[in-house]
Order: C-alpha cells, then sequence, then structure tokens
C-alpha cells in the first residue's frame, strides 16, 4: 500500500518535542487525514480524533493535544483567489468589512479549503473609530486615512468611547453565524487593536515611519495621550467581551507599533492599559483566551507577558526556544514561522515548521506564521504549509 507520510528517521535526529526530557518523545508526521504508513516495517492506522473543544483551546489550557494547533493571521486576505474576486466585486475594504454575509463569506474561505484550527473574523483594528466619533477609511493602494487627526486635549474630548452593540451589530452577527458555521470543529477568533496602535493611526493620521507626531504628544503633552489610551483602554475592553459573548473563543490583541517605543516608554503608553483590558475582560471571562501580539517584539518579551493575556505571539526575529524561555512556562507561545519561508520549496517549508514546533516544544504552542501572509504567497504552498502542520505528532 502506498503510504503518504513523512519518514519518521527524517525527523528524529531534530530530537524530541517536549518540555519535559524525562516525557520526551520523538517527533513524527504524517497526512493529517485517516491513512496506513508502514513504520519500521510495522503496519500503523492514524487514530481518528474527536475532541468535544476546538483544539486550539486545549493546546492554550495546557491540556494533553497530540499536535500544535495551526491557523494564519490575516488568511483570508491578501492572496486567496476567492478572496480577490470579491474585492472585484466589492473594491471598498470597509464595504466588504461591515456586510454580515460578506464578512461571513470571507472568513469562511481559508476554512473551507485548509481546515485551519482557528477562523479568525475577517474585519480591521479600526472598525471601532467610527463609533468613537473619529471618521476614517481604508484607502486602496495607501491604507488607513483619519481625517481629523487628534493633537490636543480638545480632540481627545471629541473622541467617545466605543458601545459595540450600537456601532458594529455587524460584527457580532458574524461572529454567530461563524460560531454555528464552523461547530466548534476549530476555535473562532474574533480580534481588537491595543491601545497604543490604535492611538498612533489616530495621531498620525494613518501609517508612519518614524511615528513623530504621537511621540511629540507622548513626550510634550503625555497627559493628553494618557487621555486618548484610556478611552481606546476602556472600549477594547467592551470590545472583546461583546466579541466572546457573540461567539469569539479567543481574542487577538494586536499592539502592531508599541515596538516602536523604547522600553520604558512601552511601560508607560502601552504596558498599563494592556493590563487594565486584560483585567478588566477576566473579571468577566475568566477563561477566554487573550492573545498579544507585537511586530518586532524581540526586546519586550518579558514585558509583553507582564500583561497577564494567555498567549504571546512571536515574530520572526525572535528565535521560538530562546522566546520560550524568556517568557516561561506558564505564557503560552504563538508563531513564529517567517512569512517569506511560503516562497521556498515544499521541503524547505517543511524544514522550517518541525524545527519551529520542537523549538517550541510539547504543548501550549499555536503554530503560525511570525506575521500576517505576504501578497502573492504561491496558494499551493499554504495548503502545503497546514498538510505539513497538521500531520505533527508529538
Amino acid at each position: 500500500m502506498y503510504c503518504a507520510t513523512y519518514s519518521l528517521s527524517s525527523v528524529s535526529s531534530l530530537s524530541a518535542l517536549s518540555t519535559s526530557p524525562s516525557k520526551s518523545k520523538p517527533l513524527s508526521t504524517s497526512m493529517p487525514k485517516i491513512i496506513c504508513c508502514t513504520l519500521g516495517g510495522t503496519l500503523i492506522e492514524q487514530k481518528a480524533i474527536s475532541v468535544a473543544k476546538p483544539l486550539l483551546l486545549n493546546a492554550v489550557r495546557g491540556q494533553e493535544v497530540e499536535r500544535p494547533p495551526v491557523w494564519l493571521m490575516r488568511q483570508a486576505g491578501r492572496y486567496m483567489k476567492s478572496y480577490q474576486i470579491i474585492c472585484e466585486k466589492y473594491p471598498s475594504f470597509r464595504e466588504r468589512s461591515e456586510n454580515v454575509d460578506l464578512v461571513v463569506e470571507i472568513s469562511m474561505q481559508p476554512w473551507n479549503v485548509f481546515k485551519p484550527d482557528g477562523v479568525i473574523l475577517f474585519s480591521d483594528i479600526l472598525t471601532p473609530l467610527s463609533g468613537m466619533n473619529i471618521p476614517f477609511d481604508i484607502v486602496k493602494g495607501k491604507g488607513p486615512v483619519i481625517f481629523n487627526p487628534v493633537c490636543a486635549s480638545d480632540g481627545v474630548d471629541q473622541v467617545r468611547e466605543f458601545v459595540p452593540e450600537e456601532s458594529v451589530p455587524y460584527v457580532g452577527e458574524a461572529l454567530t453565524i461563524l460560531r454555528k458555521e464552523v461547530d466548534n470543529k476549530a476555535a473562532v477568533l474574533g480580534f481588537v487593536g491595543a491601545p497604543f496602535t490604535l492611538a498612533s493611526y489616530v495621531v498620525e493620521g494613518g501609517s508612519s515611519k518614524h511615528f513623530t507626531k504621537i511621540k511629540k504628544l507622548a513626550f510634550s503633552q503625555p497627559k493628553v495621550l494618557h487621555a486618548l489610551l484610556q478611552k481606546f483602554a476602556n472600549s477594547m475592553a467592551k470590545y472583546i467581551k461583546y466579541q466572546a459573548d457573540s461567539g469569539a473563543q479567543a481574542v487577538q490583541i494586536f499592539d502592531s507599533w508599541a515596538t516602536e517605543l523604547s522600553p520604558v516608554d512601552f511601560e508607560e503608553f502601552s504596558l498599563p492599559y494592556l493590563k487594565q483590558i486584560v483585567d478588566a475582560v477576566k473579571q468577566t471571562h475568566p477563561d477566554l483566551p487573550l492573545i498579544l501580539y507585537a511586530s518586532g517584539s524581540g526586546g519586550l518579551l518579558e514585558r509583553l507577558a507582564l500583561t497577564g493575556v494567555d498567549v504571546v505571539s512571536l515574530d520572526w526575529t525572535v528565535d521560538m526556544a530562546e522566546g520560550r524561555r524568556r517568557l516561561g512556562p506558564e505564557v503560552a507561545v504563538q508563531g513564529n514561522v517567517d512569512p517569506g519561508v511560503l516562497f521556498g520549496s515544499q521541503d524547505f517549508i517543511t524544514s522550517r515548521i518541525i524545527d519551529t514546533v520542537r523549538k517550541a516544544g510539547k504543548g501550549k504552542h499555536i503554530l503560525n506564521l511570525g506575521h500576517g501572509i505576504v501578497v502573492g504567497t504561491p496558494e499551493e504552498n499554504v495548503a502545503h504549509f497546514f498538510e505539513v502542520a497538521k500531520g505533527i505528532r508529538y
């Protein structure tokens, strides 16, 4: 019988996948379907696993799992042909992300093709801004545009705290539908922007290279920035709870621009507000896993763990084994394959996946890229990524 599987001997030299040497087992890989393979002359049938709760949730909570769960950040957009077809018909990003039917359809596209262990809501971290009296748009080829950037206290006074039920009911409706459609076969994920990152867009007027305006505000009028950050912290805590109540089983917090701050400034302008959000959410939703992602966060890992989140997502500039050591055993990790690896050969992709999983160790690891998927990534390589990932066994 032909066996579509990976040879255990080709992986065993990478050592065991375990955070406890006494329980180390060789890492094996096999196809994610029920197949037969020959190993050392013995015919072995891969077991079909039935899990009451999504694998991703079990892994985050430190429960015994047979492999790391896998999903890709921003997987629906940027590269899938089916998504590009929708873009041609609905060229406005806000139109696509604020229409329940389109949000569900786009969110489900990766699930329908790859069956990842996480299905993330199609939206944007700036979606709440309109409901906070901050007019904005996302312009093709330019990105976010804030029409009235905040630069002084009177601008902060005009910012309203967010009431998601009133401002973004389509988000709740979409999450409810997604939860029903996915039916616990994967975890439904929501996400929000972190206060400093949201403030960066609002003060800068959009994307920025040097973040001059928000740093000027931080260092010359810190009280003004703190007032803005507090409004975002209160609002994002409400937004996370709303997403959870609507069906999200885990929520990722994106603090993409926090790493533009020095460590001492991170401790003043980002860390306290992240902690506020986590504390507020845990009071009412203690079992909701919270994932924190900050691009280029190698210099801040220990501080990210102080936020109290359940999972810290690492980008590819941090060695996974080193990141695991620095964060400690209580914090789960996510990541961190370089998105550029998906432009390599399938053998190369396989080796990088295995290396990442080996370094992460057994349990409390969500396999992912170290950032969003890159435009132009071959879809067949994405399929291979999932095929290999779902075939790994601890």
